[in-house]
């Protein structure tokens, strides 16, 4: 009978195992992006001691799951290594999961009381336990008579909130019932989600109609999408764009009546540009994507991206010049733990 033992990646001869059982079964990406993240594998061996399945926990998501193709046995080796792993979540008092996995695998997951959120024709995403996605869109505001009114959203990083973000805002506010600006929860930005939400919301509070929320964990991030199974990084933009957009089209937008979702127009960024092209394909027709030509100022086009480079250069000056008053005296107040970040290796590259 096949055993599940805890596996030890820093151990080079164990890391070197798992790596050809994953390169077996045709995962290839073990990159520090998807690596560095993992915080407990298991292993299932047969009874010579051969390894013939796998799974990985980072945080509250699992990957690199497989199994040998043994046809007898892949079935019962799939539900061992997923249920050692739900076990070992519970044993961390961690009550709700996610996967994302090969769209061929995505029934598997389902036996095994995984609810589907999203599918392509490459990839899929799905979740267990509480609270889940209809708990997360219940708890969110709502407004009297919602279901007749204009609803929009956008979703946005804010690393930090701009004036170009203030813009976006301000056009949406006006010509929409209610807004929901939705911050991206991961936090793998400069400026951490809690230094986000207060910017965003201290940006906007002169628009009563536009109601600041978490993102929480449906507004998928690039950072933290596994893209081993994927075979470029072309690959991984267009399926989770397509797994972003059918989260937000299928589940997020009809509890709320939210038929439109504004973006800014990308000129800078190629990522960002294909991004939203794909994201306006999968929305449509259901969900108009409105896109906004980007804010301005001296002829420079205002970015989150420019502010970060400012603060590595300790530009106050400029600064003021790209973000509203909050942002700006937040970012002079903190200049020092902001440039301390830096130094110690977060990126301001990005969005």
């Amino acid at each position: 009978m096949d055993k599940v033992v805890d596996l030890f990646l820093s151990d080079t001869s164990t890391r070197k195992k798992w790596e050809d059982l994953l390169i077996s079964l045709g995962l290839h990406d073990f990159s520090e992006r998807e690596i560095d993240g993992i915080d407990h594998t298991i292993g299932l061996e047969d009874e010579e001691g051969n390894l013939v399945g796998t799974g990985s926990v980072a945080g509250n998501v699992l990957k690199y799951i497989g199994v040998k193709n043994d046809d007898a046995e892949q079935g019962t080796r799939f539900n061992k290594v997923v249920s050692s792993l739900m076990q070992y979540l519970v044993n961390e008092k961690i009550f709700h999961s996610y996967v994302f996995t090969k769209a061929k695998y995505a029934e598997s997951f389902e036996h095994l009381h995984f609810n589907l959120l999203a599918k392509t024709s490459e990839a899929a995403f799905l979740e267990n336990g509480t609270p889940d996605i209809n708990d997360f869109v219940k708890a969110l505001p709502q407004i009297t008579d919602q279901e007749n009114k204009k609803i929009a959203a956008i979703v946005m990083n804010a690393n930090p909130f701009t004036l170009g973000h203030k813009h976006l805002v301000k056009m949406a506010s006006e010509e929409n019932d209610l807004v929901y600006v939705f911050v991206v929860a991961n936090d793998v930005s400069l400026f951490n989600f809690d230094e986000r939400m207060k910017l965003v919301k201290e940006g906007t509070k002169e628009f009563d109609n536009v109601k600041i929320v978490s993102g929480g964990d449906y507004m998928v991030s690039p950072a933290t999408f596994p893209a081993y199974f994927l075979k470029s990084s072309d690959d991984l933009i267009d399926v989770q764009t397509a797994i972003d957009a059918s989260v937000f089209k299928n589940k997020i937008a009809p509890a709320l009546n939210i038929t439109r979702r504004y973006i800014g127009k990308e000129p800078i960024s190629r990522t960002t540009h294909f991004y939203n092209v794909s994201l306006a394909h999968e929305l449509g027709p259901d969900i108009e994507v409105i896109v906004v030509k980007r804010l301005e100022k001296d002829g420079e086009i205002v970015t989150a991206t420019k502010v970060r480079q400012l603060i590595k250069d300790g530009n106050l000056k400029e600064i003021d010049k790209f973000v509203p008053e909050s942002t700006y005296l937040f970012i002079k107040q903190n200049m020092d733990k902001l440039q301390s970040r830096i130094k110690k290796g977060m990126s301001i590259n990005g969005n």
